[in-house]
């Protein structure tokens, strides 16, 4: 297992509702969130070559062939058409104008490390009637409407946004046309705060006028709704608790994000000072709880989404109990170059089991030293395959 240590993360969703703030900064250390960029680690092809900022763009074309080589491969080199085998597996990969060959060898080793995975697929039981997973993709808009910064959720006009949700349930469809796509918002309905609040539990609870205008969006588009929840100092129980007579609709599911849960090893810390952490036992009980819920009301099993962007995010995640009424994704957040992005999801996803898996794209973040964002065709050659996408 390549070496891989998050030096730096900074995900700004910053926003005034209300007159409040709302949190979404995360940071590990204590340089100045000036200094903050981009997701940083020490997982790298390894090179005493130039970062890959520096790589020159390939050319555009419609494939190429890239072998898993066991040795440097400095990033300044771009990806060319020739193609090897290692081990008499030749993986081929889309050529992307833009992509680095540091990109591509990165995607080619993810690849290659889920192939050779123990644990996948994950053996659980079998799903209740009505699973979503994995026959079906799900395709989702993130953020919140009172926040132009959360995502893309609130940072444009509705029509304009559910057009372009419509986009890119096409491009899914296109790049994997024996997937059906789900369209899905999936609305930060608890959000993490700077100040302590009522209750000093460090984070603001959107009111049922909000969540019932988005879920109407979601089903102008016959899609799902998730309500997400940034704990704080408040728990995954409690926000679970208050959300349950919406997750009774068969077409609204939940997500946690344990990077604003601030327990454990981050107890104390106000959200955005410390990246947050989240047990299995609480997992656990969501699950349960979910299951539970689905069970009694006979309706389709939920999707729990968990953001995951380090190790320390999820503890004990081999001590996480499936459930047939319950679908559990373990969703890849964290943004910066697509070499990293693939690491993450090997390192992070792929190594540690649990059932299903996401990922989430940064339209802007993603982009900020121009990468092009990563696409469809790229994403569902991995394996594990992705069944939820999450674009912020």
């Amino acid at each position: 297992m390549l070496p891989f240590s998050l030096t730096r993360l900074s995900r700004t969703v910053a926003a005034g509702v209300a007159g409040v703030i709302l949190v979404g900064v995360a940071a590990c250390s204590n340089e100045s969130a000036a200094d903050v960029s981009a997701l940083a680690s020490a997982a790298t092809v390894a090179t005493d070559g130039p970062k890959a900022d520096s790589a020159l763009p390939i050319a555009d074309s419609s494939s190429t062939v890239v072998a898993d080589e066991p040795t440097s491969q400095p990033p300044m080199e771009t990806t060319s058409g020739a193609s090897s085998s290692i081990a008499d597996t030749v993986i081929s990969v889309p050529m992307i104008k833009g992509r680095t060959t540091r990109d591509s060898l990165a995607l080619v080793r993810t690849i290659r490390a889920g192939r050779n995975a123990t644990g996948w697929p994950v053996k659980g039981p079998q799903a209740a009637p009505g699973a979503i997973l994995p026959g079906k993709r799900v395709v989702a808009f993130y953020g919140n409407p009172l926040s132009k910064r959360m995502g893309v959720l609130g940072e444009y006009p509705v029509d304009e946004m559910l057009a372009m949700l419509d986009k890119e349930v096409k491009a899914w469809e296109k790049a994997d046309p024996s997937t059906p796509v789900v369209p899905a918002l999936h609305l930060v309905a608890t959000v993490a705060q700077a100040d302590p609040g009522r209750g000093n539990t460090y984070r603001l609870r959107m009111d049922s006028t909000l969540i019932a205008k988005v879920y109407d969006w979601a089903k102008s588009r016959n899609g799902l709704l998730f309500l997400d929840v940034q704990t704080g100092w408040s728990t995954a129980e409690d926000e679970l608790a208050r959300l349950l007579p919406w997750l009774e609709n068969p077409d609204i599911h939940f997500g946690i994000d344990p990077e604003f849960n601030m327990h454990g090893a981050s107890a104390g810390i106000k959200p955005g000072k410390k990246i947050g952490t989240l047990d299995a036992k609480d997992i656990n009980h969501v699950i349960r709880t979910l299951g539970k819920l689905s069970a009694d009301k006979n309706i389709p099993p939920k999707i729990l989404v968990v953001h995951r962007f380090t190790r320390k995010m999820v503890t004990n995640a081999s001590s996480i109990r499936l459930d047939p009424h319950v679908q559990v994704v373990m969703d890849m957040d964290g943004f910066g170059p697509p070499w990293l992005k693939f690491d993450s999801y090997r390192e992070f996803i792929i190594a540690e089991p649990v059932q299903y898996t996401g990922f989430k794209l940064f339209y802007k973040n993603d982009a900020s030293k121009g990468d092009p964002l990563l696409t469809p065709r790229e994403l569902v050659l991995l394996h594990p395959a992705p069944m939820y996408i999450q674009y912020q």
